[in-house]
């Protein structure tokens, strides 16, 4: 079994795409009818967006905790109970493409790290997009960690010990961890992944953030 975790805090906005996303994803034919199943980690939740996933038919584990760190290992250490062979990690702001799933497996690596692509710039000023077209590397042998394209092995995910309780950089956390294990780790721009750059950043210090302070810097 394949799990995959979407970790969300009041994303009633943005979580119909990405789970639409997700579903398409998760029938594609050249994962010979494995099952793969879906979690949305609602962490702190007091709008719709419970009743958004439940609409979807995914399924749903409640906390709050307001740690996406915690969220994230919470939806892992839920699907690893039951069985999963292989962790994917996506955010509610972000979209896969039909392949993701098929391209991180194909990869026969520990972990793949994937690069993302951003859906609207209009929020921020055009010098931030300039500054990400010149300094992102969207090929293979990139080095960005991103939450919202992240994939792992049962076994190198257990190994590593799993994410921290980190509100914010626990995806990089998990990877340094990854690293220190000797974990195979495919550094790929071949599971795409489209995100949001929206200006009001659900983490303190995540991608939302980063944008803004190229804004100002």
């Amino acid at each position: 079994m394949i799990g995959v975790i979407v970790p969300a805090h009041n994303e009633e906005a943005l979580l119909a795409p990405c789970l639409a996303a997700l579903i398409e994803a998760s029938r594609h034919a050249e994962l010979a009818r494995e099952t793969v199943r879906i979690v949305v980690v609602l962490d702190d939740c007091d709008d719709f967006t419970g009743a958004i996933a439940r609409a979807y038919g995914v399924e749903t584990l409640t906390l709050k905790a307001r740690n996406v760190g915690i969220a994230r290992a919470t939806g892992a250490d839920f699907l690893l109970a039951d069985g999963a062979r292989w962790l994917a990690f996506t955010d509610a702001d972000s979209r896969v493409s039909p392949g993701w799933l098929v391209a991180q497996l194909s990869l026969e690596a520990d972990a793949v790290c994937g690069s993302i692509a951003v859906d609207d710039w209009t929020p921020h000023p055009h010098s931030v997009r300039e500054y990400f077209r010149k300094t992102y590397v969207d090929a293979d042998g990139h080095r960005h960690i991103h939450g919202a394209n992240l994939g792992v092995s049962a076994d190198a995910y257990r190994r590593a010990g799993g994410f921290p309780p980190l509100t914010c950089s626990e995806d990089v956390a998990l990877v340094d961890r990854l690293i220190a294990i000797g974990a195979r780790i495919a550094w790929s721009a071949a599971p795409r992944v489209i995100t949001s750059a929206r200006a009001v950043a659900r983490a303190r210090g995540g991608f939302g953030d980063t944008l803004a302070g190229w804004a100002v810097g």
